[in-house]
């Protein structure tokens, strides 16, 4: 807001305390405005963390990720708009898995990712292509959580960008630190380049979803239905995202966010008719303090452009 909170003709007080009063004003000004809960926020933060501590380590095991994350928490995350719709996508994901979960049987949890590439190398002679293909998902899908199955957001989900920008705005951080020693910064600026061309050759949930919907084939929808029906989420929005040829964040921030009468377009693609998708439609209902947009989420827009 423009106009100052404060009497004219009286010292402001401290910068913290005139935040405060600004964002309570801005507040006052629209009550009724959605606003986050305590909740969404600290999932999201949460996964931030998580994410920031993960890529820190790729780039350099030496980087203290306590320190690291305190002093951007004190001053604040850079590049934090292109975050915020990342963590804020996979923190609402997660909030809806876990209401659903409450009101049904979830899955069998198994939280370290080499434990359950130890499982399917075991059963993997043992199963079909389509099989093979859909556990492909299931793996991709466990790899973001953390080993206490927090919700997390696995390297090889991030986009190229923001992972590219998240590792030079880490780097910068370090090199501070080591900027006396010519060596460890170029090495710095070799780990960055290494670690890009690592992560762009990774494959997440999205790919795996796409290999999985390529496996189904003209069963896709009939797929889809089933994962609607256990609600299966991960399933559903991985199918849904190959189908629009989207990235998984993007198609969960869009299911996530629309009206009612957005749902069935979303799903167009997979042939799925308005019972299929009454049971995501009852599930979406039920989320507390749900951002709802509809079909002018822009995500959603530029998908339908691109088709």
């Amino acid at each position: 807001m423009s106009e100052s909170v404060f009497s004219p003709g009286i010292d402001p007080p401290s910068p913290t305390l005139s935040a405060r009063l600004r964002e309570l004003a801005d507040y006052l000004a629209a009550p009724a405005a959605g606003r986050l809960t305590e909740e969404q926020r600290a999932l999201s933060l949460g996964i931030a963390r998580r994410m920031v501590a993960d890529v820190a380590a790729r780039l350099d095991p030496a980087i203290d990720p306590a320190a690291l994350w305190h002093e951007w928490l004190g001053g604040g995350l850079p590049s934090a708009t292109r975050l915020a719709g990342v963590c804020f996508a996979r923190a609402e994901e997660h909030r809806w898995r876990e209401q659903s979960a409450q009101r049904t049987s979830p899955p069998p949890l198994l939280s370290e990712p080499e434990a359950v590439n130890d499982e399917a190398a075991a059963v993997g002679e043992t199963l079909s292509d389509l099989d093979r293909a859909y556990l492909a998902v299931q793996i991709a899908d466990r790899r973001r959580f953390d080993a206490l199955g927090n919700p997390a957001i696995a390297i090889a989900d991030l986009d190229s960008e923001t992972f590219r920008t998240l590792l030079l705005d880490i780097a910068a951080w370090r090199l501070a630190e080591v900027s006396r020693d010519a060596k460890r910064a170029a090495e710095l600026g070799d780990a960055v380049r290494a670690e890009t061309e690592r992560q762009a050759a990774e494959s997440g949930i999205a790919g795996a979803g796409r290999a999985y919907f390529a496996a189904l084939g003209t069963d896709a929808g009939e797929a889809a239905a089933a994962a609607i029906a256990r609600h299966d989420w991960p399933t559903l929005l991985a199918l849904a995202a190959a189908a629009h040829g989207r990235g998984y964040d993007d198609m969960a921030l869009a299911l996530l966010t629309a009206e009612s009468a957005a749902l069935p377009p979303l799903f167009a693609p997979l042939r799925l008719d308005n019972i299929a998708i009454a049971p995501i439609e009852a599930s979406l209902v039920m989320l507390p303090a749900r951002a709802v947009n509809g079909a002018d989420h822009p995500d959603f827009r530029s998908a339908e452009r691109a088709r």
